[in-house]
């Protein structure tokens, strides 16, 4: 399943289905980590920043915050000097976890993070199918797999 495709598809279905995720208020003027050096220039990078953080949840759960923060994270250009690596902005990674919960689509294990609820597993595999189907119409040999 290409991933690309995977969360565009889901970040579409968000905007669209649930009312509980949507931008902050103070969304359009931050950045997402310390090593950017601009905020976001895609207007709808909430909801592809929840479709991902649904999706990697769903891949490597139970995950937390701290966990998410270091893969959201990167390298800043130093001038000469080395590279030094940055975690991601924790902010925006815990709203958007919080409104994923009261959508229903995730919820909190004792101390170990957030896993994925049946509710979101149904909708990530149905999606998942979707795509498939769609694919094996363009390219006939992924009918095998």
């Amino acid at each position: 399943m290409p991933h690309g495709l995977f969360i565009q598809r889901l970040s579409s279905y968000l905007r669209v289905e649930y009312d509980e995720i949507k931008p902050a208020s103070w969304a359009q003027f931050i950045k997402t980590s310390a090593q950017k050096e601009r905020a976001p220039q895609d207007p709808n990078w909430w909801y592809i920043r929840t479709a991902s953080i649904l999706r990697k949840i769903y891949i490597n759960g139970p995950i937390g915050v701290a966990r998410l923060k270091s893969q959201y994270g990167g390298r800043k250009s130093k001038s000469s000097k080395p590279y030094h690596k940055y975690k991601g902005g924790g902010s925006v990674i815990r709203k958007v976890l919080q409104q994923l919960e009261v959508s229903g689509l995730i919820e909190q294990k004792d101390g170990a993070g957030r896993v994925v609820t049946s509710k979101g597993k149904a909708l990530l595999d149905s999606l998942a199918a979707e795509i498939k189907g769609d694919l094996e119409k363009e390219i006939i040999e992924l009918k095998k797999y």
